[in-house]
This record gives structure tokens, sequence and C-alpha cells, in this order.
């Protein structure tokens, strides 16, 4: 027996949320096929502030979410097609990616791609990454999940997920990089990635028997909503669960050199240190004790600093240097 849903919403905080929810709530093997609006997804275990591109994330406005799975940060789009199996009794090996890749490496064969399984949770068409994968288990039930590289937007991936990370110290789990390319540039038949998505259900219910097609109920729905605003929206999942971590920089201008050092725990600074010209001495203490408990993300930190009066227009500069250089 296998559930199979298709998801037609692509809200990322509700489509990660349907995910949780189903893993602890199912009592059927379940299987999603989804994709999301433009967003940055980061693994479970990772430091948010490090993985993304703070710049190019903030000027697509693009959401950045947590997921519950272990693994590194991706980049979803439309052109990105979400597959999601969620296994209520997996009492021997849970996480097993090559079980769970299996019908989906089948799948690409059926059309043609010579598609294998590479690494811990990779799927690659020749030598280049168009799937990865991971997992969380909760009491005997397993969510396995992964990406499907249609025709995303290959720059802004490459772009999204471009973090400064020589910058920081910490113990949170790195993303491996790997050259990926799109599965629809290597098909014989042009296909909608619509299309796609259907041949890929299609098979997924021929492959596994006994296997029904239920859409969600108006009252998973409700409770999937309500974890949505209880936890994926909230910036202490999704900055705030990042691992304990240092973070430094120093830059150079006419008047002379500025550094920057931050302690952050649980996504707030708890400790900051800002250097500079001694002429700026007292602007510059100023910085530092507005800073001081904020959390460490540029929507936070801007709004501490909206009602702030400026001296002159070097102050502003000043400022609106140190928090370019605060990530």
């Amino acid at each position: 027996m296998l559930r199979c849903i298709q998801r037609s919403e692509t809200d990322p905080y509700y489509n990660l949320a349907a995910e949780e929810y189903l893993l602890k709530n199912a009592v059927v093997n379940t299987f999603m096929t989804w994709r999301n609006e433009p967003s940055v997804i980061i693994g479970k275990h990772q430091n948010t502030s490090r993985e993304i591109n703070h710049t190019f994330v903030d000027s697509l406005h693009l959401p950045v979410i947590r997921r519950i799975t272990g693994g590194g940060t991706v980049y979803h789009d439309h052109g990105n097609v979400n597959f999601s199996f969620i296994y209520t009794d997996r009492t021997e090996n849970p996480v097993d990616f090559r079980f769970f890749t299996k019908p989906v490496i089948l799948f690409l064969k059926e059309h043609g791609l010579d598609a294998s399984f590479e690494g811990k949770s990779n799927i690659t068409v020749n030598g280049l990454k168009v799937s990865g994968n991971s997992a969380h288990i909760h009491r005997n039930k397993v969510l396995h999940h992964g990406t499907l590289l249609f025709n995303t937007d290959l720059d802004k991936l490459e772009k999204a997920i471009a973090g400064r990370e020589e910058q920081y110290e910490d113990k949170s789990v790195r993303s491996v990089r790997a050259a990926v390319t799109n599965i629809s540039g290597l098909l014989k038949d042009e296909i909608t990635v619509e299309g796609f998505i259907t041949l890929f259900r299609e098979f997924i219910m021929n492959y596994f028997p006994g296997a029904y097609q239920e859409e969600l109920t108006s009252q998973e729905k409700e409770l999937i909503s309500r974890l949505v605003e209880e936890k994926y929206k909230t910036n202490m999942w999704n900055f705030g669960y990042s691992p304990e971590y240092y973070y430094a920089d120093e830059w150079e201008t006419q008047e002379g050199m500025y550094s920057i050092s931050l302690l952050v725990k649980e996504g707030s600074i708890r400790q900051i240190e800002i250097n500079g010209p001694e002429f700026h001495s007292k602007f510059i203490n100023q910085m530092e004790a507005l800073m001081h408990g904020v959390q460490h993300e540029k929507k936070s930190i801007s709004e501490r600093f909206k009602n702030l009066t400026f001296a002159n227009e070097i102050e502003e500069q000043i400022l609106n240097q140190i928090i370019r250089h605060l990530f």
C-alpha cells in the first residue's frame, strides 16, 4: 500500500511542514511529488548564515527555510521536482538511500538516461548530479526525500548557495558542492516539467503494488498550516537552530581599517566587537550596543536600526558598511 499525493501548493514553508506532519502522523506509507517557489532550503544541522549568499538571497527576496533532514543547502524553484517517501514501519535499515532511489533511477533509465547512484546520496547522469537525497527518522518511521533537477535556473542555484564560508568558524555540517545538470536537456523528446511529473507519478504508482492516489484531507491541511506558523516561518527555527559560531571580517576604507567579530548562539549575537578609526569610536560603540542580542540576519538587524538618527552622512555610510560586512 502506498498513498500517492500530488501536491499543487508551491509554498516552501507549507511543503516542508507537510513532510514533517505526515512523517509523524501518517498511518500508511506515503509518496508525494511537489515543487517550491524560488527558495533556499537549509539542512537541519547547518549554519544558515554560513551557507547562503545573503546579498543575492535578499535581492530576490528568497525565503530561507530549514528542513528536518540532514545534508546540504539546496536551491528550489519551479524547475526543481521534489519527491518524498514516508514509510511508517522501517525497523531494519530505515535510512536506505539505495532502496528509495532505485525506482527513481529506473524511471530515469526508462526515459533513456544512464542514471546511477553515486556517493552517499546522489543520483547522477553522465557523471553530473541530477538528484540529491536526505532522510530523517522519527521513531520507527522514516522520511526520505530528494530533488530532481528538471529545468531549474542553475545560475541562480549557484549564486544563492555561495556563502562566505571562510568568515565562519563552527561545527556545522558543510554542504558538499557537486557539478549539476538539468534533466530536460538530456531527454530526447521535449517535455514540460508538468508532463515530467505526471510520468514520474505514473511510474511510481505502477512500481509499487497497491498504490493509490489520495489528496490531503482538510484536517491535515489545517494542522500543516498550524505547523507552518508555529515552526517553519520562525527565525528561531530557520536561523536560531544553527550551531554556535564565530564570525569575523575586515575591510579597508580611505579613513582606515575596520574589523568585526561576532559570537552567535541560538541565532543571536551574544558578543560583538567592531574596530575602526578612533574618530568614529563613539558611533561604533553605539552600533555595538544596538546589535548585542539581535538575531544575526539582515531583516532583524535592519529593523533594529530603522529609527536611528545620524549626525552626518558619513555615519550612515559607516552603518551600511558594517551591515554589509556582517555576513
